[in-house]
């Protein structure tokens, strides 16, 4: 790999076919291998090495420099705090957090107990609120918490509240839009900025493109 080759931290799941074509759309080389199990790839040209990894740990790679940069959405980024810089709003991935309850409880009314798998989120919205709900982390499917008495409420990403809905829950107030970032490892925005301007450039120009269809 040459001085300017990048590492790229990619999201596995539901933003990464998306990401593959934007990246494509934008002239970089594609991914070799996809179909296997490996979790590193290398371009055709051997100029861009592809890290897959889960959302959660895309920040982590970036911040410790282990890849150049990274695409993940706003969510994961809020919520691991990590020092990195954010360098462009794809524009995939569309989607928002919301708190969400059951229909009984009202909106606005103080909550002691909320469950999310984002804690830090949660915390800071209640907090925001000047309230000071006790988060409860969870893994799994955080709709079963209010259903079960573990919580009043629930901080989750929503895409077409299918979910809630069949769980006989409803969305009480929004706590952030949440779309797919571009992020850049501080050190290697420095070192190797020609070619991460050159991909911000091309991203940005597919992006522009795609808002104007």
């Amino acid at each position: 790999m040459s001085e300017q080759a990048l590492t790229i931290a990619l999201s596995k799941g539901r933003i990464l076919d998306e990401t593959l074509r934007l990246l494509a759309a934008a002239g970089l080389p594609q991914p070799e291998g996809l179909q296997s199990r490996k979790l590193i790839l290398q371009s055709s040209c051997g100029t861009i090495r592809y890290v897959l990894a889960k959302p959660v740990d895309v920040p982590t790679y970036v911040e410790h420099g282990v890849a150049d940069i990274g695409i993940a959405g706003k969510d994961v980024l809020v919520e691991a705090g990590r020092d990195l810089y954010e360098l462009l709003d794809l524009g995939i991935g569309r989607c928002k957090m919301a708190v969400a309850g059951l229909p009984e409880r009202m909106a606005g009314e103080p909550m002691q107990k909320v469950a999310s798998k984002y804690p830090r989120i949660a915390a800071e919205f209640f907090r925001g609120r000047g309230q000071q709900a006790e988060v409860i982390c969870m893994n799994g499917s955080v709709e079963l918490a209010p259903l079960i008495g573990l919580a009043e409420c629930i901080v989750d990403v929503v895409e077409t509240g299918r979910t809630l809905r069949e769980n006989g829950l409803v969305v009480q107030a929004e706590v952030m839009e949440i779309s797919t970032r571009l992020v850049a490892n501080r050190m290697s925005f420095r070192l190797k900025y020609k070619a991460i301007d050159l991909l911000v450039r091309n991203l940005q120009a597919v992006v522009v493109k795609g808002a104007a269809v």
